[in-house]
């Protein structure tokens, strides 16, 4: 089969686009015909930093297509389902294995695209959320970061709970896209200091929880926006700057830090976190939820597509085709 692969972690530029061996379908497993690849925030960590689990090494956590063979001890499975499923490694290519455990039938009426975005993205949203962030209706969210794949999850669920939602971005056409998914209060943190912008909008209060996915100096001051005993949760990187937290931010407001990453919620928790995906992907079936896709390249341009995001143009996932 063909895939985007690397030898070496680095950039985008590592990716060589090759003929591999097929996957193997373990007992537990299926083989997906792989029709949509969601290039998630976390490929782009792995190929940058995490070591290879073999050379030549297949990226991606994430992808939608048809079941072409099934293993032995599979049981709700069936050749020709179609299926979205999240994977330690290997999305971006013709064919992947996964754990059946960790695909969802994709229902009728849903687009293959919307599927392959919806598992790590809404799922880790539902988390920081609802399970991290422990939101009520009433409550006031800020969501960094609202133009990505995750922001636009976090605040239509958070829309959906009845919160007020205030996001950051980029600029102030990034910002009006984000009006149509009925934010109530836009920063654009080029120009105004979001932590001011929050006081300010919150009265002097501050919000009850930060969904942040950009770290470092960005997490830091999210702190500084929380009301008393206000929640902040971290579950990215983007920023890539190194500065730590120092936990003594926490101590006046009695706030808590919490930490999400949607692997480890659904290999520890698997039923929970597995029937939650199943009825987000239903409700995004009903069309009361909108999965936004920005763009979609061709598999070979695995190194076009991932330089994309990183350039933070996106409006949205991004969706490799092989």
């Amino acid at each position: 089969m063909k895939a985007a692969v690397y030898y070496m972690n680095g950039g985008p530029d590592v990716f060589r686009y090759e003929d591999v061996a097929d996957p193997v379908c373990g007992p537990k497993d299926v083989i997906i015909k792989v029709q949509s690849i969601s290039v998630e925030g976390g490929d782009l960590i792995n190929r940058e930093l995490r070591p290879l689990a073999k050379i030549p090494h297949i990226v991606g956590y994430q992808c939608a297509g048809t079941v072409e063979v099934v293993g032995r001890e599979v049981l709700d499975r069936r050749v020709g389902d179609q299926v979205v499923a999240v994977l330690a490694w290997g999305s971006h290519a013709q064919y992947a294995v996964a754990p059946a455990a960790d695909t969802w039938i994709i229902p009728e009426r849903l687009a293959i695209d919307d599927a392959a975005a919806i598992p790590v993205a809404w799922g880790t949203a539902h988390e920081c959320l609802f399970t991290a962030g422990r939101l009520r209706s009433g409550d006031t969210v800020l969501i960094h970061a609202g133009a990505g794949a995750l922001g636009l999850a976090a605040i239509q669920l958070a829309k959906r709970a009845d919160a007020k939602v205030l996001v950051t971005a980029s600029d102030a056409s990034r910002l009006s896209q984000l009006d149509a998914f009925g934010v109530d209060n836009g920063i654009n943190y080029k120009v105004d200091d979001f932590v001011a912008k929050v006081m300010s909008y919150t009265g002097g209060r501050g919000v009850d929880i930060v969904v942040d996915s950009i770290g470092g100096k960005t997490l830091a001051r999210s702190i500084q926006s929380l009301t008393y005993g206000g929640r902040a949760v971290t579950v990215g990187v983007s920023g890539r700057d190194s500065d730590r937290l120092d936990p003594v931010v926490l101590w006046r407001g009695n706030n808590s830090l919490h930490g999400v990453y949607f692997p480890s919620c659904l290999d520890t928790e698997h039923q929970r976190v597995h029937d939650r995906v199943r009825e987000i992907l239903e409700i995004a079936a009903r069309g009361e939820i909108r999965v936004v896709i920005d763009r979609v390249f061709p598999l070979e341009q695995a190194r076009e597509a991932h330089e994309y995001v990183l350039s933070r143009r996106a409006f949205g996932r991004v969706i490799l085709r092989p």
